[in-house]
């Protein structure tokens, strides 16, 4: 049986790719920070269906919080086939001019620095094995930038650049890092949006519509699959067309 660690799992496009990989047989240990409701709810839902799942608080933000719950899912559960990182904040008022200091920081620690503490503290027990995927989430403003998402975008950018070299450096060690950069989901993060904000948006949307999360977790799953053991450095868009 194989075992994933994810992080951000409790809501949202993180709570879908936990439900899609345990309900495909998986180990699953996953991370959040202040939904604790939601995440024992996750758990209970799942252990209904027969299925084990571990969630640990921790901040990605925080380097030694990863740490543990890294350690922790191990103990727990043994070494990690796959690393998903999920985890991410978006700002409510992104105007960059109206960006303060606080939150420029903030989008970047749980964005980028998370991204990093986790993918490096895991990483140890993926080279000893030499085999593993990781799946990091970025956005398509990281590929293409979004007016008033000004530092969104750059942390999610970002999260592609970290993506492509680490696929480089790691692949000699038969490890996999693809990226995942969804368009417009329907999730807690787009919550600040009015009917008529999807209306505009689903229509900009060739397909006509906006995504569910369980479509991007599908695709996060299959990058951790069969079918997908060729392909590293890659960022695979699930947006309906609204970029490509």
């Amino acid at each position: 049986m194989s075992t994933v660690f994810i992080t951000g799992g409790s809501r949202g496009i993180g709570a879908a790719v936990v439900r899609a990989f345990a309900f495909k047989g998986w180990k699953i240990a996953f991370c959040y920070q202040n939904s604790e409701e939601q995440a024992q709810a996750l758990c209970k839902e799942l252990s209904m269906r027969g299925l084990s799942v571990l969630a640990v608080r921790a901040d990605v933000s925080d380097p030694e919080q990863v740490q543990q719950f890294i350690d922790t899912s191990v103990q727990q559960l043994g070494s990690p086939d796959a690393l998903i990182c999920c985890a991410g904040v978006a700002l409510p008022q992104d105007v960059i001019t109206h960006v303060s200091d606080e939150d420029w920081r903030r989008v970047f620690a749980v964005n980028v620095d998370g991204t990093f503490y986790t993918v490096r503290a895991a990483l140890p027990y993926f080279l000893q094995q030499k085999k593993g995927a990781i799946v990091t989430l970025s956005s398509m403003w990281g590929q293409v930038g979004g007016s008033c998402e000004v530092a969104y975008s750059a942390t999610k950018g970002a999260v592609i650049a970290f993506t492509k070299a680490l696929a480089k450096e790691v692949g000699p060690s038969n490890i996999r890092v693809n990226c995942v950069a969804p368009g417009v989901i329907d999730t807690d993060m787009n919550a600040h949006l009015t009917d008529e904000d999807f209306e505009a948006l689903a229509e900009e949307t060739p397909l006509g519509r906006i995504g569910s999360s369980y479509e991007v977790a599908r695709c996060v799953r299959w990058l951790c699959a069969d079918g997908s053991e060729f392909i590293t450095g890659q960022v695979l868009s699930p947006n309906g067309g609204i970029v490509v």
